[in-house]
């Protein structure tokens, strides 16, 4: 057993999807951003004509990313939910030529059955819901009964209420806790323990200081033994360490994806795959000879 492996015995190394699997090797894979939104927090509104989504997702893919994600609502602090029909009406077209030009599987960021469903008809492989599959109440019999893989977020709150006082007496490990016991309520609503994927919900019900404990020990979320997905991509806490909200957040999401990566994350899910991905080869070469000298 290699020194990486060592200090990580209980990473997984495998995500079934619906239709195939993924080996999760010690770089991260990508999980390119669809934001088919006028509102979400980084690019709101670029991507919102179906042929724009569909354009940067191809884009996306062409440059390196594993997977692509796809959303039709925003989940910024403050905002608005909307309507089952209107998620669809941004989502649909996109997920369909995705999954037919992209070849790369397709996840949908999404906490309506209805629209996981939707797109799972249209080829889709992963639901990735930011209530961990009970903001709907059918949303588990969706995942089971189509045997989607699933990404199951923690969040204190709502996207309307997260942000508003979120407190914890020990973040890292209630945030553990819900984690854990989120998978253990998926496999026995009938969800395959190889299809469940974590994330610690990065800006979901957290202030600046839990959002840097949580990056600084995503290590501990391997406990459980599933795949670890991290949403660290252009957020708030970036301004914040350079006391600088106006500075370009490329930078910052760059380091702590190695950050992440030298924890053992499986999975990135960033906006910019190119430069990320570059900057992890690299982390991946000097990293690997580090070791080689160590062992």
């Amino acid at each position: 057993m290699n020194t990486f492996a060592k200090r990580f015995p209980h990473r997984a190394t495998r995500w079934q999807l619906r239709t195939t699997a993924l080996d999760l090797p010690r770089r991260p894979l990508l999980m390119g951003i669809v934001n088919v939104t006028p509102d979400s927090f980084s690019d709101g509104g670029k991507f919102l004509d179906p042929s724009a989504a569909i354009e940067h997702g191809l884009q996306l893919a062409a440059e390196g990313a594993d997977l692509l994600d796809v959303g039709g609502e925003s989940t910024r602090p403050y905002s608005n939910p909307i309507a089952d029909e209107e998620e669809l009406r941004r989502v649909l077209p996109v997920v369909r030529a995705l999954c037919r030009q992209a070849k790369r599987p397709v996840s949908i960021d999404t906490s309506k059955a209805a629209v996981a469903r939707a797109a799972l008809d249209e080829g889709a492989e992963v639901i990735n819901d930011i209530t961990g599959l009970i903001g709907d109440p059918e949303m588990l019999e969706v995942a089971r009964a189509s045997q989607a893989a699933v990404v199951a977020m923690h969040i204190q709150g709502t996207p309307q209420s997260m942000q508003d006082d979120p407190r914890y007496a020990d973040v890292l490990g209630e945030v553990l806790s819900h984690l854990r016991d989120c998978r253990e309520a998926l496999i026995a609503a009938g969800i395959a323990p190889e299809r469940i994927c974590l994330d610690p919900g990065i800006g979901f019900g957290k202030t600046h200081a839990h959002n840097l404990a949580l990056l600084a020990n995503c290590y501990r979320f391997h406990e459980p033994g599933c795949p670890i997905l991290v949403g660290h991509s252009r957020k708030g806490y970036i301004g914040k360490v350079l006391a600088d909200k106006s500075a370009d957040p490329l930078p910052g999401t760059i380091g702590v994806s190695c950050g992440l990566a030298s924890q053992g994350v499986q999975i990135l899910r960033v906006h910019d795959v190119a430069p990320v991905r570059q900057a992890l080869l690299l982390f991946e070469a000097v990293a690997d000879a580090c070791e080689d000298r160590w062992r």
